[in-house]
C-alpha cells in the first residue's frame, strides 16, 4: 500500500500546485468600462456606428434591475449617468409620434471605447425592466456588460431626481413621470404646448 500511496499523493500535490500557479498567472479581465453618450454627442455616435448591426441577443440573462419598476431604474440611471441621451423632446421636430418612437428615455453608451449599446424604456412608467440593444459583433460580451451595468445602478445610495414627459399611444394620454422628494409619480397631463404641432398616430 505504501509503495503506491506516495506516487498518488505526489501527483495530487503536483496537480494542485500547477493549478495554483496557473490561477496566479492567468490574465485578470477588468469589468467593462461603460461611458454614457450625452445628447450633445448623439450625432457623432450615430455617424461612428452607422454600419453596426444592433441586437438584443445576449441580454436575456436576468439581473436585479430587470425586476425593478422602470421609473426606479430611470432614477438610478440619473444618479449614475445624469440626463438621458434621448427623451421625447428629441422627436419634437418629427411630423408625428408613433409607437416605435414614443419613448420616455434612451441612454446610449460606448463600452470599452468600441462597443455601442442602447437601453430604453418598454412602456414608460407602466412596466418593469428595460430594452437592450448592442453590437452583434460583441454578442458574447453582452451578459457581462449587462451585469456590470446592473451593479453600477444598484450600487448607489440615493436615486437621482428627474422629470420626464411620456406619451402613450395605446392610452392616447400624456403623462408627467418624476422622482422628487423621495417619491415616484406618474400624472396624467394635457399635451404640452411644445408638442401641439405633432400628429399623434
Amino acid at each position: 500500500m505504501k509503495l503506491y500511496r506516495f506516487p498518488l499523493m505526489f501527483m495530487l500535490m503536483l496537480v494542485l500546485f500547477t493549478a495554483s500557479v496557473q490561477a496566479q498567472t492567468l490574465p485578470t479581465f477588468a469589468a467593462p468600462e461603460i461611458r454614457m453618450v450625452p445628447n450633445a454627442e448623439k450625432a457623432a455616435f450615430e455617424r461612428r456606428f452607422a454600419d453596426i448591426t444592433m441586437t438584443g441577443a445576449g441580454f436575456q440573462g436576468g439581473t436585479v434591475i430587470d425586476q425593478l419598476p422602470t421609473s426606479e431604474i430611470r432614477s438610478r440611471l440619473q444618479a449614475v449617468f445624469g440626463n438621458p441621451t434621448v427623451t421625447l423632446d428629441d422627436f419634437i421636430s418629427a411630423a408625428s409620434i408613433r409607437p416605435a418612437n414614443s419613448i420616455q428615455f434612451e441612454y446610449w453608451f460606448v463600452v470599452n471605447d468600441s462597443i455601442p449599446m442602447i437601453i430604453l424604456d418598454i412602456d414608460g412608467p407602466f412596466t418593469r425592466g428595460l430594452v437592450y440593444a448592442g453590437s452583434i459583433e460583441y454578442i458574447d460580451m453582452m451578459p457581462e456588460i449587462k451585469r456590470t451595468l446592473s451593479r453600477k445602478l444598484m450600487g448607489i445610495n440615493r436615486p437621482g431626481e428627474f422629470t420626464d414627459v411620456f406619451y402613450s399611444p395605446e392610452r392616447r394620454q400624456w403623462f408627467r413621470v418624476s422622482y422628487a422628494n423621495g417619491e415616484y409619480a406618474t400624472e396624467e397631463i394635457a399635451r404640452p404646448a411644445r408638442f401641439n404641432r405633432i400628429n399623434l398616430n
